[in-house]
């Protein structure tokens, strides 16, 4: 069963327990997939900033990028999970023999591998939901700001979490670990230009 299956309550607790998966990468896709949900809503609504055509077009675009971006995180929750429960059974692996040290090493690093990649899509969709915020806070209802805003700002947590778990998962000063920096600072600035809170410029 999909953890997106279980009530509110339940998801929350199985969080909130002390197993090691679900954590925090299904946390930050659950983060940007309720972020995109919120500005889709923003981008569907029919009036515009001002009824400008072009806004609509712009926001059209926008919805189009939030609902495929949304999609594609709600299935990342539960792969974050089954990426993390690979590493947790690779650690268990025997390690009595040479061969079995070996083989336990190889499957660990394998492992790895999927829990850095998972995130990594998790934080270039999370930078979708975003730009698309971006759109719906600029072409979008007025009075649906703070809707606009609060997606922006559930999408930038979960950009912020899944660049945590990348960088907790690979090596150094790995490309993955130098990709999810640059979704970061792009992340960032597109907060900015939403407005959030906090994130405005003090010069």
């Amino acid at each position: 069963m999909s953890l997106l299956d279980l009530p509110v309550y339940g998801l929350l607790d199985r969080l909130a327990s002390p197993d090691p998966t679900p954590g925090g990468g299904s946390a930050a896709a659950l983060a940007g997939a309720t972020g995109g949900a919120l500005v889709a809503m923003v981008c569907a609504t029919p009036k515009t900033r001002s009824g400008d055509p072009a806004e609509r077009a712009r926001l059209d675009s926008a919805l189009k990028e939030t609902e495929e971006a949304s999609a594609r995180l709600r299935s990342l929750v539960d792969e974050d999970k089954a990426a993390y429960d690979g590493v947790m059974a690779a650690y268990r692996l025997p390690k009595g023999t040479e061969s079995e040290k070996a083989s336990r090493k190889e499957a660990i690093a394998a492992a790895l591998v999927g829990a850095t990649d998972v995130p990594l899509t998790t934080a270039n969709e999370c930078l979708r939901v975003l730009r698309a915020a971006e759109e719906a806070a600029a072409a979008g209802n007025p009075n649906m700001l703070s809707d606009a805003r609060t997606g922006a700002a559930l999408a930038l947590a979960g950009l912020l979490g899944a660049a945590e778990n990348v960088r907790i998962n690979a090596p150094g000063e790995s490309e993955a670990v130098r990709r999810a920096r640059t979704m970061v600072e792009d992340g960032l600035k597109r907060a900015l230009a939403v407005g959030l809170p906090g994130m405005r410029s003090n010069s």
